[in-house]
């Protein structure tokens, strides 16, 4: 079964690929939206099990992934997505083998064991992790890139420069993903731009598609926190891209961490060519800029009951993998600061 979103099937390669596949490929769900969810995910496992499917192939962004990987687990269970989501109810360890072909070069999710699912109903939005998870085979041709629109192409880069900074950061580091999280965030800072500005620099794709998968592998064991856990909100409550809503904090929490003694975050700046935190801070949030990414809250004109409630519910449990404690305070400072940012 292919698993793929609406805008392969208007091009008319899912056709394509149909055709190609000679009978290997038996049917395809092209329903996935820009943050799957349970309802999509049971769909999908719902046909793999009708049409006895041996193998899954993914191909699209982040969302049409992380729906597959969980649909290629699921669907040798009973139970719903739902049911898995937020509850730490054990996820089966069968599931079907997952080609997995990325076409951003964003999340890393094809050398992830990590699927983020939302459930409307229930308000959540928030990251399952399994062994079964993993892809069998991930294949990353920059040249599916190529269309990526430029703020697609600056979303999924930023998220690509998330990873690897959480994943330095992470309270879980490890001396091996430090490695891939310096060699991604440098290429990240040198290429983004480039593909932003220029989309046919197939050399700039290349490098951001290197620096996707490289990430992926930095924050694979180590786990995100910070930005990603406000992300989760920011992506369910006001419809903000997910790496436009990582890119929102991260650089508030790298000063934060700076300021309240975490040495691995001023490791960081200075292992990527910067004199400090704060000097990284301002060249993201110059990079920022010049993407066009949104870079405050005050287009939402939240009240301070909504600000209130969006403060609590940055305090995912991801928060937790942050180097240095976050206080209650600073997420309402946090908060308070978006609203009214210039």
């Amino acid at each position: 079964m292919l698993i793929t979103s609406r805008s392969f099937e208007k091009r008319g390669m899912v056709e394509q690929i149909m055709q190609n596949s000679e009978g290997r490929i038996a049917c395809y769900y092209s329903e996935v939206s820009a943050n799957p969810t349970v309802e999509e995910c049971d769909a999908c496992a719902r046909l793999l099990r009708d049409n006895l499917c041996d193998f899954v192939v993914a191909l699209g962004g982040g969302s049409v992934m992380d729906c597959a990987k969980a649909a290629a687990t699921f669907c040798t269970s009973d139970k719903k997505a739902t049911e898995y989501l937020g509850t730490g109810l054990a996820i089966p360890t069968s599931h079907l083998p997952l080609i997995a072909l990325p076409t951003t070069a964003g999340t890393g999710s094809e050398v992830t064991s990590v699927s983020v699912l939302s459930d409307h109903e229930r308000g959540i939005k928030a990251p399952l992790s399994a062994d079964g998870f993993y892809p069998t085979l991930a294949i990353v041709d920059p040249e599916l890139t190529l269309t990526l629109p430029p703020h697609t192409t600056a979303c999924t880069g930023f998220d690509v420069m998330c990873h690897a900074i959480e994943g330095y950061w992470s309270r879980n580091h490890q001396p091996v993903c430090d490695t891939l999280a310096i060699k991604a965030l440098r290429m990240a800072i040198d290429n983004l731009e480039k593909a932003f500005n220029h989309p046919d620099d197939t050399e700039a794709r290349e490098r951001m598609a290197e620096a996707s998968l490289t990430a992926g592998l930095a924050f694979n064991l180590p786990k995100t926190n910070s930005a990603h856990a406000c992300s989760y909100p920011l992506t369910n409550w006001l419809g903000i891209a997910h790496g436009e809503a990582c890119a929102m904090t991260i650089t508030h929490f790298m000063r934060y961490n700076a300021e309240h003694g975490d040495p691995r975050t001023e490791t960081l700046a200075r292992l990527v060519g910067f004199n400090d935190a704060h000097a990284l801070a301002d060249h993201l949030d110059g990079m920022r800029q010049r993407t066009g990414m949104m870079m405050n809250l005050t287009q939402f004109h939240l009240d301070t009951q909504q600000s209130e409630k969006l403060a609590n519910a940055f305090k995912h449990p991801n928060l937790k993998n942050n180097p240095v404690e976050v206080s209650d305070d600073f997420l309402r400072e946090l908060v308070d600061k978006l609203r009214s940012e210039e």
